[in-house]
């Protein structure tokens, strides 16, 4: 392993390089991250023993390498830079591919939007992309995520180095901590100056790729898993790439295979590493059909399925027995200052209610899910702004809860309007056994995963005041739409990505 420097407008960028055995030239692969390159080692070396040269870098402003950080601003030219830096190696044979997880994926994107061939990668891996500033912020539905983005900015944001710990830290000392209104003012209680947090806040999305654009699309493949919480973000970077895309999902959190789910199973473990380098020599090689494929893997089961191919929808409409039957809160009081939790899964339905409870029978046989779920609500709110949050949790024989989905979306419907609207709950892929129920919770919070709608307007970053907002749920129109696997067979997802 070597260390050099690489040189970009206001910055010398530290990288270390790995190059296989032999005079070469080779095909390489970047890797640029904020989480000190010396943790890639061991997978440089790696991709070196499969004839790659590896690339690993510290991104502007953080660990070895100089400059200031702003967290996204600065990827996509200082991306460019080093590939172009890397074609005029006498090592190089010219082709590249960018690589990297959550942020580190970002920074292998960004580098495919620029003007200049020589400073944009061949293919790119994305796995549990972090996509952008706006798009990690909020939820496509437009509310804010909080505890994640409050935990990400105190260990990375605005410091040269990271404290994983630093969230738990504050919140041993003060647990009410992301209660503190607003929302912007976190740094100060963090004890620190974090002048990027704001700009989190007012960030603009870059928006989906655009099939349709002009220019050249590079090979795509984005791996995901099911438990992530960027995972309809990876899905919908798949649906929209304009090439040769691939999705890899499996039952895993953001660590993918190093946190795998409850519902992973045997066969679907894979080994990532030679799965990559597979991809990345058919890519380089022109080897890849065209068009968008893959696998997702079935948790609760043994099995792949391929990617591409549509879910039946199967509608369980609310109030109807064999549907999902009312428990408790058709109508129900959202107040921000008792929100209804995320990191909870218990509820009391026997005091005021807090949110709708709706459960399914149990299920007479196995149902496998695999595709977007979806909650039509028919609904009305007595404020100007209000969230509405849908929580599946999957029961089983026991009573023992599984969260399944969730999906949060913000309206500002006329006060006392009665409503329609979708709620997307994300791409679902489990196999639910016989007896399993489905209890479906509508509420008006999602706290601390989302930040609380104070309910009068305002943004919920900066607002100082909170009201509680009177809800109704309409059984009558209100229906879960689920995605049902029928008739599918089963593939190989090394061959179904890599081919």
């Amino acid at each position: 392993m070597r260390t050099t420097e690489i040189t970009v407008p206001g910055a010398r960028l530290v990288t270390d390089i790995k190059l296989p055995d032999g005079d070469g030239p080779f095909p390489a692969v970047v890797l640029r991250t904020p989480y000190d390159r010396r943790r890639h080692h061991a997978e440089a070396r790696g991709w070196a023993a499969r004839g790659f040269a590896a690339v690993v870098q510290d991104v502007r402003g953080r660990y070895a390498s100089g400059g200031h950080w702003h967290p996204y601003r600065d990827e996509a030219a200082d991306g460019a830079a080093t590939l172009r830096r890397i074609r005029d190696e006498a090592w190089s044979d010219g082709r590249i591919v960018a690589a990297g997880a959550s942020y580190a994926a970002h920074c292998a994107l960004a580098a495919t939007r620029g003007d200049d061939p020589a400073g944009r990668p061949d293919a790119v891996i994305a796995a549990v992309p972090a996509l952008g500033l706006a798009e990690t912020a909020r939820e496509a539905g437009g509310v804010e995520r909080l505890s994640a983005r409050a935990g990400w900015w105190a260990a990375h944001g605005d410091r040269p180095d990271s404290d994983e710990q630093a969230l738990a830290k504050a919140l041993a000392s003060d647990p009410r901590l992301l209660e503190h209104l607003p929302p912007a003012t976190l740094p100060s209680r963090l004890g620190r100056d974090l002048p990027s947090w704001g700009a989190l806040w007012e960030a603009v999305p870059d928006g989906a790729p655009d099939p349709d654009a002009p220019g050249p699309r590079v090979p795509l493949l984005v791996v995901g898993g099911t438990r992530d919480p960027f995972l309809a973000d990876a899905v919908r970077l798949w649906q929209h790439w304009g090439g040769t895309a691939r999705l890899l999902l499996g039952p895993w959190g953001h660590g993918l295979t190093a946190e795998p789910g409850p519902e992973a199973r045997r066969g679907h473990a894979i080994a990532l590493g030679e799965l990559y380098v597979r991809w990345a020599r058919a890519a380089l090689d022109g080897a890849l059909r065209p068009g968008r494929h893959g696998a997702i893997a079935l948790g609760g089961s043994e099995h792949w399925y391929a990617a591409d191919t549509p879910a039946r929808p199967s509608a369980r409409d609310f109030g109807s027995p064999a549907g999902l039957r009312l428990l408790h809160g058709r109508h129900f009081t959202a107040d921000p200052h008792r929100p209804v939790r995320s990191d909870e899964l218990g509820i009391d339905t026997g005091g005021p209610a807090d949110r709708a409870v709706l459960v399914t029978p149990p299920l007479p046989r196995p149902l496998d899910l695999l595709g977007s779920a979806e909650a039509q609500l028919r609904a009305t709110a007595d404020t100007p702004s209000a969230d509405w949050a849908v929580r599946v949790v999957a029961l089983d024989p026991d009573g023992r809860a599984d969260p399944l989905a969730v999906g949060v979306v913000r309206r500002s419907d006329p006060p006392g309007a009665d409503a329609r609207f979708p709620v997307p709950l994300g791409p679902l892929a489990r196999r639910l056994p016989a007896g399993t129920r489905l209890r479906v919770e509508i509420a008006g919070h999602h706290f601390p995963a989302h930040a609380r709608n104070p309910h009068t307007g305002e943004d919920p970053v900066h607002a100082t005041r909170l009201t509680a907002s009177r809800r109704t749920v309409r059984t009558t129109g209100s229906t879960l739409l689920l995605p049902v696997a029928d008739g599918r067979h089963p593939v190989d997802p090394v061959e179904e990505t890599c081919t």
